[in-house]
């Protein structure tokens, strides 16, 4: 697919979510999705309305953020990572949030009220082009977006751009293990489910690396199967792509990698 193609798609996937009128993985609650990603009851409460049971991992878990970073959330939906790392970085600290769709920004801005994040920001842009300074970022996380992306080295060479001499990244996301069924290459509801999208995990690696980062490692990986009974535990047949998500789980693999500048 082209690159202004995935936009669209993408972004009228995720309106629909952010304005409720697509559940993203309907065959479970948002919470159980959540905690079985790896996300706490106390995450969860410290959240609020900013779950809506997307992602493929928990970015903060193993994350070294701390009181007084900035901290940059990549695809940042309705806040529910920034929140987290909100927490973590206290009064002193600093989040902002990017993502490309306007009821998705509106949400966060509104849940961000709700919580009192004042020190919480949430602008519009691209992964591929960040509304961000140079070197102006202590950390950045993303939860299962970058996978998203028409142009991952682009995502990539700007988080290097941002970050700080010495700044780290943590970011959950999709990788393919092997290659993909013919049929789900193309296939919309593949693609926006994170599947279709997704890079060999060896030419992630390598991508990010190419960028200029160093230090790299996977704390976690989670594999298809596994992440598919985490989040689809009536066996995918009745939600989240259904007979696609079915035939993907085979070849994909949910991982935590970590880095830095």
């Amino acid at each position: 697919m082209e690159k202004e193609q995935v936009l669209t798609i993408v972004k009228e996937k995720y309106g629909k979510v952010a304005r409720g009128e697509d559940s993203g993985c309907g065959c479970a609650s948002k919470d159980s999705v959540a905690q079985a990603i790896g996300y706490s009851k106390e995450d969860l409460a410290i959240a609020g309305d900013a779950n809506l049971g997307l992602g493929c991992g928990n970015p903060i878990a193993m994350s070294q953020i701390g009181p007084g970073m900035t901290v940059l959330d990549l695809g940042s939906g309705a806040g529910f990572d920034a929140f987290l790392a909100w927490k973590q970085v206290g009064p002193t600290g600093r989040v902002i949030g990017v993502d490309m769709t306007d009821d998705m920004l509106a949400r966060a801005k509104q849940n961000a009220e709700n919580l009192g994040a004042t020190n919480v920001e949430f602008r519009k842009g691209y992964i591929e082009k960040l509304p961000v300074e140079d070197a102006s970022v202590d950390y950045i996380i993303s939860n299962c977006v970058i996978n998203l992306s028409a142009d991952k080295p682009a995502v990539f060479k700007e988080m290097f751009r941002v970050l700080k001499p010495g700044g780290r990244f943590a970011v959950s996301d999709i990788v393919l293990l092997k290659e993909l069924p013919e049929q789900l290459k193309n296939d919309v509801a593949a693609y926006v489910g994170c599947i279709s999208g997704a890079n060999y995990l060896h030419d992630y690696v390598r991508l990010i690396l190419e960028a200029g980062f160093h230090g790299l490692n996977v704390p976690e990986i989670l594999y298809g199967a596994k992440f598919a009974d985490a989040i689809a535990p009536n066996d995918g047949k009745t939600c989240c792509g259904s007979e696609i998500a079915n035939m993907a789980w085979r070849s994909i693999a949910s991982i935590k990698l970590h880095g830095q500048k």
